[in-house]
């Protein structure tokens, strides 16, 4: 089963004095590409991270980000009591004003922050929120797979259809071929001995001749479609496939020689045009 490199997810963890939100998203990248946005007190397990995003999604231009909400009045910044204490103290000294306070609460160091330490259990809790993040994004990106499979079903299906008329037209194209050469002949008022024509001729229509062609582009057709049943998504595969797929129409295309067929040929490569540009976000 195909999946799309496109994906998005989303997991929202309260704790008793913050909220959480964590969210993922990810784009068509022909590598891994990991982008992650950690407050400070997460920081040290940002490699525990990017090592649990590569594990699980592979392929894509993947960004993850932390949102942090406080829902208490707890702070980590506290005031520093002493350093107030003693520059009231200093104040009172020089200045008799009843708002010594107000004064020495803008005075350096009044404030300090404590390192908020990383509490092993909330971190059990959050990573449980990643992959339920992750997993998340994995079903967006297989609900976006099942679309592309159909497109890609449906544009196959218009290949075969295409192919199917190129080979109705096989035998009056060198049908026309043999009848345009001896008109050729004709215009030049020029005998020719019969049975070298009919050699000449046949070793004209053998260059002509698309069945290898025919053979191989049916038996690619069939291999994509196999591939977008299997039960892990290859995207670069089916890149693969594509290209070969193209090879054969372009050698129809070279061989053809007679409008009708050019014409389901040029068809043909519309829309393998339009296969490619969806793989390019197959992961």
């Amino acid at each position: 089963m195909i999946q799309s490199m496109t994906g998005y997810g989303k997991t929202i963890i309260q704790l008793e004095t913050k909220k959480i939100s964590l969210e993922i998203k990810s784009l068509n990248s022909k590598n891994l590409d990991i982008n992650t946005r950690f407050p400070g007190v997460y920081r040290e397990k940002e490699i525990e991270v990017r090592r649990l995003i590569a594990n699980n999604l592979v392929r894509g231009k993947v960004d993850m980000s932390f949102y942090i909400e406080s829902t208490a009045a707890e702070t980590s910044t506290k005031i520093n009591r002493e350093v107030v204490a003693n520059y009231i103290k200093e104040l009172e000294e020089i200045h008799q004003e009843d708002d010594l306070l107000s004064i020495a609460m803008r005075l350096p160091d009044v404030l300090k922050t404590e390192r908020e330490e990383l509490d092993p259990e909330e971190w059990a809790l959050i990573q449980s929120g990643i992959l339920e993040a992750i997993e998340n994004l994995k079903e967006y990106r297989r609900s976006e797979g099942e679309e592309l499979r159909i497109d890609f079903e449906q544009r196959i299906a218009v290949l075969k259809e295409k192919l199917r008329e190129v080979i109705s037209l096989d035998g009056e194209r060198l049908e026309q071929v043999r009848i345009r050469l001896k008109r050729s002949i004709k215009e030049l008022e020029q005998t020719v001995d019969e049975n070298r024509f009919e050699q000449e001729l046949i070793y004209y229509l053998e260059k002509l001749d698309i069945t290898e062609e025919k053979v191989r582009l049916t038996n690619h057709l069939n291999y994509f479609e196999k591939e977008l049943d299997v039960n892990i998504s290859n995207g670069k595969k089916l890149g693969f496939i594509s290209q070969e797929i193209g090879r054969e129409i372009n050698t129809i295309g070279s061989k053809a020689n007679f409008a009708p067929m050019q014409k389901a040929v040029v068809e043909m490569k519309d829309e393998l045009e339009k296969i490619k540009e969806q793989l390019l976000n197959v992961l």
